[in-house]
Formats: structure tokens, sequence, C-alpha cells
């Protein structure tokens, strides 16, 4: 497909303008999901409530829910997606029209990670991982991905005292920056997670993963990419996810609208979260569905056109029930959000001198099943 343009995202637009654009621009709600959440796995509490799959059982899981919107795959390398199975998932893309939508490299799982991976202070290990995220990166091209999440899911420390953390970001940097360039043209997108597993992880939040981008990009020296970022690509985006947002205290609408400020929002992450507390990965909607009902609103305004990608973890109840409830639940709330008074809100918004408590009294009639029943709204002035 090539290089998906982000410029659009950052267009800025006069309150008339982006009336219009309310009004015109409805999300294509194209749907992805992850290959790791389709087989149970246990922790350290417990056992996995479900026997173990193989690649091949998952596919054809994903396989039978491309007819209810499911449209593309996401899988790690390499232990997912590999040089051994890879003919299976070319196979697999053929055969449903589900395509691979990016191929991340695992910098996280193995023991070799214990201290980071690109961050890592020992030459040897973090050269092993500047290849492995060369491999990864020249996959997603044979593949025809749209980009490479990168998550610095081991990267990180616990105890700060003393720790050189500039060097560690450097490094981290340094090593995404050498390993684009080795394999040029392709977008990376880095998924902030502010911990675990670490207790505090590397480039873990929004601003952070803007910061990493501008870093990585002023290092990048291949005439290919440097060719891209001079006509405005950005080349290190973001993949944030809800979830991750909420672990560290974020506003979802906020944290998107600073990605998609920059034109880095290259993918997405979707599911349900408690404010703070650990990563629970619950289905999209369950948990303040009023704000997935926000982040979507935001993403509608800067006119986004990727993926939704499901990032969950189904513990109780089958992979394709879980996926069906948070296809749904987005396609609900687009609904919503699309159904609402464009001019009344932008103005509401706007003015907020002038429409003092309209807005909530709004959205409270727009989410009621009978708003007949309630009394009926003033017009905002």
């Amino acid at each position: 497909m090539g290089l998906v343009d982000l410029r659009s995202q950052a267009t800025r637009r006069t309150p008339e303008a982006l009336l219009e654009h309310m009004k015109t621009f409805e999300l294509d709600l194209k749907f992805s999901a992850g290959v790791w959440f389709f087989a149970k796995g246990g922790i350290r509490f417990h056992e996995a409530y479900g026997p173990p799959l193989t690649i091949a059982e998952r596919l054809d899981i994903a396989a039978s829910l491309a007819d209810y919107g499911l449209a593309g795959m996401e899988a790690h390398y390499p232990n997912e997606i590999n040089d051994e199975n890879l003919d299976l998932w070319k196979q697999f893309t053929r055969d449903t029209g589900i395509r691979v939508v990016t191929i991340v490299p695992n910098l996280f799982y193995e023991g070799q990670w214990e201290w980071g991976s690109l961050s890592n202070a020992d030459p040897e290990v973090r050269q092993t991982a500047i290849d492995r995220v060369k491999r990864t990166l020249e996959l997603n091209k044979e593949m025809d991905t749209d980009f490479a999440v990168v998550w610095p899911g081991g990267d990180g420390y616990e105890i700060s005292f003393g720790v050189d953390m500039m060097a560690a970001r450097d490094r981290f940097a340094q090593g995404l920056a050498e390993a684009m360039d080795a394999v040029p043209g392709v977008r990376v997108a880095e998924e902030p997670k502010p911990y675990e597993p670490r207790g505090h992880i590397l480039y873990g939040t929004t601003p952070e993963g803007i910061l990493l981008g501008m870093k990585v990009e002023g290092l990048l020296e291949n005439p290919e990419n440097r060719k891209l970022l001079d006509e405005g690509h950005a080349m290190c985006c973001m993949n944030p996810e809800i979830g991750h947002m909420l672990m560290a205290f974020e506003d979802a609408p906020y944290a998107f609208s600073l990605v998609l400020e920059y034109g880095r929002l290259a993918h997405t992450h979707w599911n349900a979260q408690p404010l703070g507390n650990y990563d629970q990965d619950l289905n999209v909607g369950m948990i303040s569905p009023e704000a997935a009902e926000a982040a979507l609103y935001m993403m509608k305004m800067h006119g986004y056109r990727g993926y939704f990608g499901i990032d969950i973890n189904p513990e109780r109840m089958p992979v394709d029930d879980a996926l069906k409830v948070c296809m749904d639940a987005l396609r609900a709330a687009n609904d919503r959000i699309n159904e609402l008074d464009h001019e009344a809100v932008m103005y509401a918004t706007n003015h907020p001198w002038e429409a003092q408590g309209w807005l909530e009294g709004y959205l409270v009639r727009a989410r009621a099943p009978h708003p007949d029943r309630l009394p009926p709204l003033p017009p905002v002035k």
C-alpha cells in the first residue's frame, strides 16, 4: 500500500470549516486485532482458562470474523509471525482479505531483555535488539503493512536513584533510528505505557511518544527516509492505547489530539480500563463509554482514517464473542456521535459563557434511551 499519508491530521480549521468537516466526514471503522490474545494466557495468579492454540488455530478464529468486520491482524516477530510460518500468514490474507497491518518486534518477553532492549547498556544485547528491529522492518515491508509498532515494555527501571536516564533514552532512540535507516521507508509507531512490566517504562506517556518521534526523525540519515521527512511525512509515529492512557491518568481525547496535531497517529488500540490501576484490557465501552465517545469525536474532528485496533484480554469469554462486543461498542458509539447536532456542539464549546450547562444536558439526552421522557432542553443561545 505504500506509506499512508497522515499529514492531513494536523490540518487547522476555522470554526466554520470545522463545522462543515463534522457534517461531511465520518470515521471508517476498520477493525484490527492482535493475534496474541486469541489464545488464553496464564498469569502468575492463575493458569490459562483454556487450551493453548497454534497460530493456525488462532487464524481460523480470525477468519470467521471477516464478515463481521475484522479487516486487519497484528502479530509479534518472532514468536507469532516468522520466517517459518510467513506463508501461512500470506495464505490467510489471500483466503480472507484480512491484512497484516503491523508486525511488532518482540523486545520484552525473552530473558535476554531483562535489562532492556534498545536501551540496554550491554552493547551485545542492544545490538541483538537492533538486529531484531531491522528484521521486523524487513518483514513489514515484505508483508506490505502500514507500520511497525514498537513497544519498549522491557526498557525502563524500578529504582530511579542514580539511573542515567538521558543515556538510556539516547540508546533507545539511536538504536531505533539505526534500524529504520537500515530498512528505509517503513513507518514506526511507538506505543506508550507508563509501567508494567517495568516499574517505569521509557517513553511511557503520550507527550513522551511525540518527543521520541521528533528525536528519532532528527537522527535519520538514509536518503529515502530524509526525502519522506522533507515532504512532511512523519516516520516515527504513535499507536496510543486507551488503557495505557488511563494508567497514566491521561484524558484520551486530549491525548489523541496531541498526537493528531503533529500528524503522528498511525494506529489506535481500544479497550476499557479503570483510571490508573494495572493494565486490564477490558472490552471496549464496558467502563466509561462516554470517554470512548469523546475520543471518537476528537478523531472525527481531525479526520482520522486509520484502523481501530482491538487490544483486549478476554480471559473469561470466547475471543470471537469479545471481539464482536468491542466492534459493536465502537459502531454504536460512532452512530451516537454522528447523530449529534454538530453546529450546536461547536457553538457551545466555542461560546461556553453563552451555554453554561447546555452541553452536559444535551449529552444526557443524546445517551438516553427515551429522551422524550426528560424535560425539554432549551436551545443553545
